[in-house]
This record gives C-alpha cells, structure tokens and sequence, in this order.
C-alpha cells in the first residue's frame, strides 16, 4: 500500500474501533505522527485530508512546518516528544498543541512565553504511567496536584493528559489509569495509544491517538 491507502486503513480501523466501542464515528482524532520524515513524503497525507499532525523535536518541525502550513492554514501541529525550557519560546511559536508538560519548569517556561506572545496553544500533561525512570512525564500521584497548580498559580488552559505505556507491558492498564486520573483531574482529553495499540486505547476512552509508522512506514 502507498501511503494513501495506508492512512485509509488507518481511518478504517479508527472507525472501526469506535463503533466497537459504543462511540460515535468520528469522536477520535487522528494525529499522523511524521516525525524523522521530509516534507515531501508529509505531503501525499495532506493532499488526502489529513490534518493532524504530531513532531517529537521542535528544531527539525521548524525546518519544514512553516512552509507546510503557509500553504494549507488549517494544519494543526501537535507536539509530542520531550520539550526542554529553552525551547519554550520556539514551542508555543510554532505548535498549536504542546501535549508533553511534564514539570514545573517547562510550565513556567510556556506561561511566560505564551503571555509575551499572546499565544495559547493547547496543553496536555504528559503522565509516565510506567514511572520509568527515562521516560518524561509526572508521576500519577502527582499529575492531579500538578493540573491544579498549572490551572490555578500559572493560568494554563490544560485540555487533557497524555502517556506511552512501557513498550513491554500490556497498554490496557495504562489507559485505563490515564482515563482513571484525567476525571480526577477534570480534563476531557486523552491522548493515548500508538500504531500497535490505537485500537485497545479507543476502547478506553482515547480522544486522539498518535499514528506514524502504520501510516508512513517504517523510519
């Protein structure tokens, strides 16, 4: 399959996953991860509708976002690898969605940048459910006492929570406590599941899943 078709199996299988799970078509958002990947190869997805996307590093998105997004104004970008302070600047210039605030410091870093930018992109607290020690995101326990200080102290509109279950374990579990902690934390918006498990995190409430290597190959 080129990478059109692939991308259609992709919605497919979404759809798919929704109606399994009760839920409406559509209600998942798909976030085509083109991460390592030149614009050139990005484009056969946006010439197929396709307008989510998702980068891990800010310096390699700045070398071929802008001009991907000149042309097709509705793109939204989405970042989700590990973001360093000194980068927040650049960040909230660029991503319409930040989905790895993961500490205070990178907190602070954005509030202040998005205050001398007057911009707001949209944030999601990274949770490393797996507590592995080198993965980014909060500890569980401390996700709910972190959404609070980002919400109240700092002003931060966090819409929701994101994680990466520990690549040998059954994701289930990790969805379910994503799902657990974004009601206790009172966001609506969960960002969770990969090309391997998208289907399994729909069925435990996914709002957006993060695809790459089933839609444009292996890097």
């Amino acid at each position: 399959m080129d990478l059109q078709e692939r991308l259609h199996d992709v919605r497919s299988r979404i759809a798919a996953a929704e109606r399994e799970a009760g839920r409406p078509v559509g209600s998942v958002q798909l976030v085509a991860v083109s991460k390592t990947f030149e614009a050139d190869a990005i484009r056969p997805a946006i010439d197929a509708g396709q307008r989510i996307f998702g980068e891990n590093r800010v310096q390699e998105s700045q070398g071929k976002w802008p001009a991907l997004k000149a042309g097709h104004p509705d793109i939204e970008l989405h970042l989700i690898g590990p973001l360093q302070s000194n980068k927040a600047a650049d960040a909230v210039a660029l991503f319409d969605v930040i989905e790895t605030v993961d500490r205070e410091k990178i907190a602070r870093a954005l509030a202040e940048e998005m205050k001398r930018q007057g911009k707001t992109p949209r944030l999601y607290v990274q949770v490393n459910t797996g507590l592995e020690p080198q993965k980014a995101g909060i500890a569980p326990d401390d996700a709910p006492a972190f959404v609070s200080l980002c919400r109240g102290e700092l002003g931060l509109l966090i819409e929701g929570l994101m994680c990466i279950p520990p690549a040998e374990e059954n994701p289930g579990p990790h969805f379910a406590l994503l799902a657990k902690l974004a009601r206790k934390c009172g966001v609506e918006k969960l960002s969770m599941g990969m090309s391997g498990d998208y289907q399994t995190a729909i069925s435990f409430g996914a709002t957006s899943v993060r695809v790459g290597s089933a839609i444009f190959g292996a890097r």
